[in-house]
């Protein structure tokens, strides 16, 4: 009795309705993916006037950017209980890749930091930067929050590894980064303000 509502409508009724429409549908938020539109649009800029208004390099920019955003879209097609079930997964393969540019690695401008796929050149590290943060995520995901000091130093010793590995090649700039990222998934994971 308590469930019926009092305005007479179903619980169905009730309910606010979800949003409708092109972004909805593609799992986009608007004002993220307008965020991203103005840099994109921004960085197009700065590099046509920084690089002697060439239009060409723009372009290929331009190409590129488009490829990421369609990436982008097919990516937020992807539930995010796949991503957690693949995480695990994502980082062990970066960090094989990590491995394996140490071992047989391309190397260009005094740094190796490239796997040879035949096609094109890879660079792995780059994929540390989405898999670092995943992992720790998937790590803490199911304990309870905020993470004990244990569960911080596994989760350290997960971003130490890629970030030591990268370091070596040697990145100091995606070491950094990679870094930052795994340190963001632990604040917001909720450490305490006593231990930052």
């Amino acid at each position: 009795m308590n469930n019926i509502p009092r305005s007479g409508l179903s619980l169905q009724e009730s309910q606010p309705a979800r949003p409708t429409g092109l972004l909805s549908s593609l799992h986009l938020d608007l004002p993220l993916l307008t965020g991203l539109l103005l840099l994109t649009g921004a960085g197009l800029m700065i590099l046509y006037s920084a690089g002697g208004q060439n239009m060409e390099l723009v372009e290929r920019q331009a190409i590129r950017f488009g490829v990421a955003f369609g990436a982008l879209v097919l990516l937020a097609q992807i539930h995010p209980d796949n991503l957690r079930r693949w995480s695990p997964w994502l980082f062990l393969a970066g960090i094989l890749m990590l491995i394996a540019v140490i071992l047989v690695g391309q190397t260009g401008k005094g740094a190796q930091r490239w796997l040879d796929l035949g096609l094109f050149r890879f660079q792995p590290s780059e994929i540390l930067k989405l898999a670092l943060p995943m992992m720790i995520a998937w790590y803490l995901a199911e304990k309870s929050l905020p993470p004990s000091g244990r569960r911080l130093l596994v989760a350290g010793a997960l971003t130490v590894l890629p970030v030591l590995l990268i370091a070596k090649q040697p990145d100091l700039g995606t070491a950094l980064l990679v870094a930052s990222a795994g340190i963001f998934a632990l604040f917001l994971a909720g450490i305490s303000w006593q231990l930052i």
